[in-house]
């Protein structure tokens, strides 16, 4: 038998395994010992569910490191453990490292063909994230992401743990249980490496819907500290004795036709009709003639022209929408392109009908080139575009945060000046009003020239001063490169947010430039960051002026500052290799972060409304003084509803219509052109106007109404009277409160519309059990209207009509299903007549 067909086995060696854990410890440590040996690691420790507390220890790298020599180990997801003798053990290993041809001198084309065996396996990559499996040697089953075991909070679900729901779905299809399972790896000594694919837990880039998700074995690695893995054959009969799923993989026989046959795909950028990013080649490969042979994977990414065409498509799909195309890359040839696509559309309209169901995209494609009777890979060698190439760029770059109060944007900024050496521009310096902005900007274009990168260090929370610091450093330097450092705010995560905003602020105390703990109140900082967080736009690269930044690095608030340094660096050295010449270590980081946070002194501070504003002062005083006397009585309710997230919406409108032809988005793009799309969207669940006839409901919900309302004015009225005690007479501003009633899903199931107004067709599935119903035959949401004379409400006429007649040219109105399953969260509210 063949080395393919025979599962290799070697046991460990414990005392192997103990002098690699002891290294990757001395490693772990701030002892000075890792810059010496130019790496270090670190070492998180998670506990085992089910075990009585048994524990297990990560190691990661950064993964800069993995390029340098005589490392304890080059294991990408390592998890060591000490068993039930008390020895160290590998119970996790992932796969080494593996670069991309030309990345690294083993990687060169010369040394592949002169120093690796086959028979090559080349893999499709599976678009997902990376489980580990392994078995404890108490039988229990142990699943686990690239780093971590993850929380075991469904609520919260990590990739390990949805994982871990996935491996027992899959091992109920074939009668096994979790203890087979630990047992079979556990008798292996290895780990089942696994791509979770699973649209429903989180999307990438390539659909994977119910009858494709799972998990997809890949490889079975042994938990040894050097590289061993299972062939492709053996991986599919474990997958199939399992009950998981298989990959795709081409088998070849020699290097050669291994790159014929890479090179070939790389043409079109797609294999078997699918676009692909490239493959994984796994095969074996030695140091130089006579060395062993040893288990060694390579890569090989089509980034061009499969970015091309990529772009390419994109475009289309901007044409075809009535959207204009956006692009940066590759900008004569995609000019040509578009032309190229208009003309052909107009020749022949089926095209357009069967690209937008993804169809004849190639083929358009492939005509283009055609014509211009050049191969993909011949515009890309010939093209000398203008502007610049990241891979090469050294200075002009520009790092702007996208923010909020509390993030630790200025801890990040300072982190990366000591580790650096880069410019640093705080917004907050920079004082008085007058003409702040450009000022800030010309602060920015004048340490650009000192400094190769500058961190443009303010909120920048609002698309308009994205817009302002591009513009206005652009117009002095032209050639500079705008990176957003994006803290993502996911609407679904506030509560999480602003616990660890306000766990930032609280721990620094005074030492900020705007906020300072000691003269303000918990609640006049969560007010203020209440403020920041309801003006946040998120950044969109779809968009001016977002599409405008050259990269974006999307960091967490809730991770600490610590973790975010760490992906700003990584993301920087991967995007512009020659901007960071020496790589720092773990402990360097972590020297940055512990001076950033405990060395840092703002040099000036203020109030946000900058300090002594008379102005300022005085209306305070006089909104305080006009509350005082008079009681007004608060206005009443107009109506009662369910607000809904304005952006989830839109941006499932513009999903939907994208892929319509022009005939069925022509009312929507007439909406929109005359900004008749409604500014914020809601169900209404019961109108003033139909108060007698449904007095039941109206009385049920204004009780509830006037009971929420007089627990918030209650709070508020503590608030103030705190306030006043210390000296702040930080009255508030706001006399009649907006509580949210309550938190109702709102299912969305199909658009339709008349030339008068749209609407979308909802259902309340909570209704039954909260109480909270609508009155309104059909729950729904008004999209707009086509003039300013035409009310929401006549949503239900149009949908009373639509029950009565359907749809279709003999009732004049137009449908249009919502795919999927789309619920969102809304917030019941009481909206109240305007005066």
């Amino acid at each position: 038998m063949s080395r393919r067909d025979t599962p290799p086995y070697v046991p460990q060696d414990p005392q192997e395994v103990a002098q690699i854990v002891q290294a990757l410890d001395t490693h772990s440590k701030k002892s000075g010992h890792g810059k010496k040996a130019g790496f270090s690691c670190r070492k998180a420790t998670f506990e085992v569910e089910g075990t009585n507390g048994r524990t297990v220890d990560s190691w990661r790298f950064q993964d800069w490191d993995y390029k340098k020599p005589d490392l304890p180990t080059y294991a990408r997801g390592l998890f060591t453990y000490r068993n039930q003798e008390g020895q160290q053990e590998i119970v996790v290993r992932g796969y080494d490292k593996f670069f991309n041809v030309d990345e690294v001198n083993k990687t060169q084309w010369r040394n592949v063909e002169n120093n690796t065996r086959g028979p090559y396996e080349l893999s499709v990559k599976e678009n997902g994230c990376i489980i580990f499996i392994s078995g404890l040697d108490d039988g229990t089953l142990l699943v686990c992401s690239k780093h971590s075991t993850g929380p075991r909070d469904d609520a919260d679900l990590s990739h390990a743990t949805a994982g871990e729901k996935w491996v027992d779905r899959h091992l109920e299809t074939v009668g096994k249980t979790r203890r087979d399972l630990a047992l079979e790896l556990r008798k292996m000594n290895a780990t089942a490496v696994a791509e979770l694919c699973d649209d429903k837990f989180e999307e990438h880039v390539l659909a994977y819907d119910e009858s494709r998700a799972g998990l997809y074995v890949h490889g079975i690695n042994l938990n040894l500290p050097y590289f061993a893995t299972y062939s492709g054959p053996l991986v599919d009969k474990f997958a199939d004795k399992w009950g998981m799923r298989k990959v795709e993989y081409v088998m070849k026989d020699d290097i050669f036709s291994t790159r014929k046959f890479l090179e070939e795909v790389a043409e079109t950028g797609s294999y078997h009709g699918k676009q692909t990013e490239g493959f994984v080649i796994r095969c074996q490969a030695r140091e130089h003639e006579g060395a062993p042979w040893e288990d060694w994977f390579f890569k090989y990414k089509f980034e061009e022209p499969y970015l091309m065409y990529r772009q390419w498509r994109e475009v289309t799909r901007a044409i075809i929408a009535g959207k204009p195309p956006k692009y940066k890359k590759h900008k004569k040839v995609t000019e040509e392109y578009i032309q190229f696509a208009r003309r052909r559309f107009i020749e022949d309209p089926s095209l357009v009908k069967a690209f937008q169901q993804n169809h004849g995209i190639i083929a358009l494609r492939e005509a283009f080139l055609q014509e211009r009777g050049q191969a993909g890979h011949e515009i890309i060698r010939e093209e000398g575009e203008a502007g610049a190439d990241q891979s090469e760029v050294t200075h002009n770059v520009v790092l702007a945060p996208i923010a909020t109060i509390g993030c630790g944007k200025t801890t990040v900024a300072v982190a990366l000046q000591k580790l650096f050496g880069w410019g640093h521009i705080q917004n907050d310096n920079i004082q008085g009003k007058k003409n702040r902005p450009q000022r800030f900007a010309a602060g920015v274009c004048g340490e650009l020239s000192k400094h190769p990168v500058v961190i443009a260090d303010r909120n920048n929370h609002q698309r308009r001063e994205r817009k302002q610091i591009i513009e206005d450093v652009k117009q002095r330097n032209r050639g500079v490169q705008f990176v957003a450092l994006h803290w993502v705010h996911e609407p679904s995560n506030y509560a999480a947010i602003k616990q660890a905003m306000w766990n930032r602020v609280a721990s620094r105390g005074d030492n900020h430039q705007t906020i300072q703990v000691g003269p303000k109140s918990k609640d006049d900082i969560l007010g203020i960051m209440e403020g920041f967080l309801h003006r946040f736009e998120p950044l969109d690269d779809s968009r001016d002026p977002d599409d405008a930044f050259d990269l974006v690095i999307n960091l967490d608030v809730t991770a600490s500052s610590r973790d975010n340094l760490e992906t700003v660096v990584g993301a920087l050295h991967n995007a512009y290799p020659k901007l960071m010449t020496d790589m720092p270590t773990v402990s360097d980081l972590d020297d940055a972060i512990h001076a950033a946070m405990n060395d840092y002194q703002p040099d000036i501070k203020h109030t946000l409304n900058f300090g002594d504003n008379k102005a300022a002062k005085a209306k305070t005083n006089a909104q305080n003084q006009a509350s005082t006397p008079k009681k007004q009585k608060p206005p009443k309710v107009d109506f009662f509803c369910i607000r809904l997230p304005t952006q989830r919406i839109n941006s499932i409108l513009d999903s939907l219509f994208a892929s319509q032809p022009p005939e069925t988005a022509r009312f929507y793009r007439q909406l929109q052109q005359t900004r008749r799309v409604q500014a914020a969207f809601h169900v209404t669940l019961i109108h003033r106007a139909a108060a007698q006839a449904e007095k039941e409901t109206w009385e049920l919900f204004d009780a509830k109404y006037v009971a929420a309302l007089a627990e918030e004015s209650a709070r508020i009225k503590s608030k103030n009277q705190a306030s006043q005690a210390n000296g702040t007479n930080n009255a508030s501003a706001q006399q009649f409160p907006d509580p949210v009633l309550a938190t109702c899903r709102v299912q969305l199931e199909r658009l339709v519309w008349d030339n008068r107004v749209m609407c979308i067709v909802a259902r309340l599935p909570d209704a039954a059990d909260s109480g909270w119903h609508t009155v309104n035959p059909v729950a729904h949401v008004t999209v707009g209207t086509a003039s300013q004379d035409i009310k929401p409400k006549e949503s239900n006429d149009l949908l009373q009509a639509w029950l009565q007649n359907g749809n279709g040219e003999h009732s004049g109105i137009s449908e249009l299903a919502i795919p999927g399953q789309i619920i969102l969260h809304g917030d019941v509210h009481a909206s109240l007549q305007r005066n």
